[in-house]
């Protein structure tokens, strides 16, 4: 499996200045050879300009300083380009020139298979060395894992440097021990009022990082607007704007980072809308959201993560699933204004988007490869609250910082799961919690009300008496019941006592 890593360099201002040197030399050999090529008769191949360096090299003493590998991968992607421009020619799209590439137009450095070597040190940071160029520091935050085939050396619109390491390695075989009857299965509706509202009742925030950072976004453009181009205060204007450009996309991937994994890591499937954002942003209604959403990079992390997890990703058609009723199917028109489904046939109400959440789930169940096998009974009704009755769901709304600061909106499958619908089920219509479970009901619940439902959660797992206080002592007292159980289950094995969670397990969730 091939898999890329991007590290953070720290290059020194003699590192830079190289660096800087090598992507000029690069981006001249990039307009060398389209020049050669502009006046052929016809392209030759790839490898007869590869043989043409040494010659160039000879002519022009300064490419000396460049390894071979980055020139040789300068000639690949100019010759890539054009075989592109050939292939879209062919298929009928009307296609211009190569055009010659200005100053400061070559952003990365290349190195393919060799010229590149990871020294560790005994400090925060490594040193990679690069082939005439030199040793610079680097941060390893996470384990390289696999054979490096090349490293790409790639500086930002804002002016800081990263490498990119490429690298293969083989993924361990995921076994499955579980039977296709007890996969855990879940539809995510993805929106702009809620980021995303999945069949189980979550309902999480929309971060919106475009529009909280709107503000200064246009403080610092007016200031660009202002500098004379080309000059020095214009250029560390520039750079400015594209650091606040960068914090917010750095936001929006972190955020989108936590999600996917906490789904991922919860659920055996996923069903999820495969969107085709590309033909949703050519209007112009909620263009600008569409795009800070980010939906399909939200999806494509579902993908290759489940890949690694074991976990099956079912890309559902998104047509009617608003319209259709998760109860009897029967279509009904609505505005996009209209966030309630209401069906005339059979007078359910609920969410819109969790009524296209509870659709998304029985289309993915029947296209899922477990279809025949013991899930195919399970349908959106299974998975949630009971819905005989208006308004009869438990919604879990998760702000967008939750997920920011703990990873994960989702209870996990044991206590904690059970809890948080206990305490939502005391919520009246419309209501949000803010607080941790516990906190809202010390606020909100009389005492004996407390204790009522702490029991209620704690009987549904046979707890044994000698762990029952420990149990409840970890539900009521924390700001979180895995938090807490984390605490009771490291204080209980420093007295070599079985873990609380164990047992919590092995009384069912």
């Amino acid at each position: 499996m091939n898999r890329s890593r991007k590290y953070r360099l720290y290059p020194s201002e003699e590192d830079e200045e190289e660096l800087e040197k090598h992507l000029e030399l690069c981006r001249q050999t990039y307009n060398h050879f389209l020049e050669q090529l502009n006046e052929a008769s016809e392209i030759p191949s790839k490898y007869e300009m590869h043989n043409r360096l040494p010659e160039l090299k000879d002519e022009w003493q300064e490419l000396k300083q460049v390894h071979s590998k980055v020139l040789q991968r300068v000639v690949t992607q100019l010759y890539d380009n054009l075989k592109s421009l050939s292939e879209q020619k062919k298929n009928g799209y009307k296609v211009g020139k190569l055009r010659y590439k200005g100053k400061g137009w070559f952003k990365t450095i290349e190195y393919n298979q060799s010229g590149f070597q990871v020294k560790e040190t005994d400090t925060r940071l490594d040193l990679l060395q690069l082939s005439k160029i030199g040793k610079i520091p680097i941060r390893l935050h996470r384990e390289i894992r696999g054979e490096v085939k090349g490293i790409i050396v790639k500086k930002d619109s804002a002016g800081d440097w990263f490498a990119i390491f490429q690298t293969e390695h083989d993924e361990p075989n995921i076994s499955v021990t579980d039977s296709d009857s007890e996969k855990s299965v879940v539809g995510i509706d993805l929106g702009i009022t809620h980021f995303a509202v999945d069949s189980d009742g979550n309902r999480i925030e929309h971060p919106k990082n475009v529009e909280k950072a709107e503000e200064r976004l246009q403080k610092e453009q007016r200031n660009l607007s202002r500098k004379e181009k080309g000059s020095n205060n214009y250029e560390k204007q520039r750079k400015e704007l594209a650091r606040v450009h960068k914090r917010v996309k750095n936001r929006r991937t972190d955020f989108l980072h936590k999600l996917s994994t906490a789904y991922v890591n919860k659920y055996d499937i996923i069903a999820v809308e495969d969107l085709n954002v590309s033909d949703m942003v050519q209007g112009q209604k909620n263009s600008k959201n569409t795009m800070d959403s980010a939906w399909r990079t939200f999806i494509q992390m579902l993908l290759y993560k489940a890949e690694s997890a074991g976990t099956e990703v079912i890309l559902v058609d998104p047509k009617d699933t608003t319209k259709e009723c998760s109860k009897c199917a029967v279509k009904t028109d609505k505005k996009l204004w209209q966030r309630k489904h209401s069906c005339p046939s059979c007078g359910y109400e609920t969410d819109r988007d969790f009524n296209a959440a509870r659709n998304i789930l029985r289309k993915g169940i029947e296209e899922s490869e477990i279809v025949g096998k013991g899930q195919a009974e399970v349908t959106p009704a299974d998975t949630g609250t009971a819905a005989d009755t208006k308004n009869s769901e438990s919604f879990c709304d998760v702000s967008a910082s939750t997920v920011v600061e703990t990873g994960s909106p989702l209870p996990p499958r044991s206590i904690a799961e059970r809890w948080w619908r206990v305490v939502h089920s005391e919520l009246d219509p419309g209501d949000a919690v803010t607080d941790s479970p516990p906190t809202y009901l010390r606020h909100y619940l009389d005492a004996d009300r407390q204790e009522e439902l702490i029991e209620e959660v704690l009987d549904d797992y046979s707890i044994p008496e000698d762990l029952y206080f420990d149990a409840k002592k970890a539900v009521f007292l924390s700001k979180g019941p895995s938090a807490s159980l984390e605490t009771v289950d490291r204080a209980r094995e420093e007295a070599d006592l079985e873990p609380v969670s164990e047992m919590l397990d092995e009384g069912g969730a």
